[in-house]
């Protein structure tokens, strides 16, 4: 088993970022994974705590959301944010929320709860669980879901955190109660993911386009990919293997 692909969301929802390597910390989520969320003028939430998915805007609600892409720049958490129907922006999250906002804005649903403003949590972000994660997807069980979906898809659509091969398909639900070792990291798996409608948008142009969740309740479940805790500080790497202990 090894590790195909790294991937981060610096703004939950709004973009991914590849990596070739990175430090994963015990008790945190990956690095700048999920540190800034966008809250929506119904939100509760107020940035001082973690809070449910409820609170942001997000893909399943809002689809062209799952067309964008991110560049951070670390040393100025400066943040550069693609899409295909808007001009990049390149903006500070915690300064420059109103020209985000006023970017983001023809991409949301007008009969939706609308974006407000930025919130930021360190540490552990907005995860879409309830503790710090990093989330591990299989490169088998998504060639499985092409095959039932009768069509290519995007391993974007997942938004995972870890991508790994070497293993047959679903594999990794068994994996839940164990440690794996990546590189100098050792994850202790949680539990499997349940899937919302953001899965069912292609991420190159935001469009609802394949029924992922009905794909995946043919084998009665609506799950992909697996929620871990970092254990063990430690850098990993595309190319790093993976090993259950």
């Amino acid at each position: 088993m090894g590790v195909s692909g790294l991937f981060r969301h610096p703004l939950k929802s709004h973009g991914r970022e590849a990596l070739d390597h990175v430090r994963l910390n015990q008790d945190q989520s990956m690095p700048f994974d999920r540190l800034w969320a966008v809250a929506h003028e119904a939100a509760k939430a107020d940035g001082s705590e973690w809070a449910a998915c409820q609170n942001f805007s997000r893909g399943s609600k809002a689809p062209k959301l799952m067309a964008i892409n991110a560049s951070l720049n670390e040393a100025t958490q400066t943040l550069t944010l693609t899409h295909p129907e808007r001009p990049d922006l390149t903006f500070r999250p915690d300064d420059d929320s109103a020209a985000f906002i006023d970017w983001v804005m023809p991409l949301v649903p007008s009969d939706r709860a609308l974006p407000d403003r930025i919130l930021r949590l360190d540490g552990r972000g907005f995860t879409d669980s309830d503790f710090a994660s990093v989330s591990l997807c299989s490169v088998a069980s998504h060639a499985e879901v092409e095959d039932i979906a009768q069509t290519p898809l995007s391993p974007l659509r997942w938004r995972g955190n870890i991508w790994f091969d070497g293993t047959a398909p679903w594999a990794e639900f068994d994996w839940v109660g164990r440690d794996i070792a990546i590189g100098g990291a050792v994850l202790q798996i949680q539990e499997p993911i349940v899937r919302c409608l953001a899965t069912t948008a292609n991420p190159e142009t935001g469009l609802r386009d394949v029924d992922t969740l009905a794909a995946l309740k043919t084998m009665d479940h609506q799950h992909f990919g697996i929620y871990a805790r970092v254990i063990q500080t430690g850098d990993i790497a595309v190319g790093d293997k993976l090993e259950l202990i």
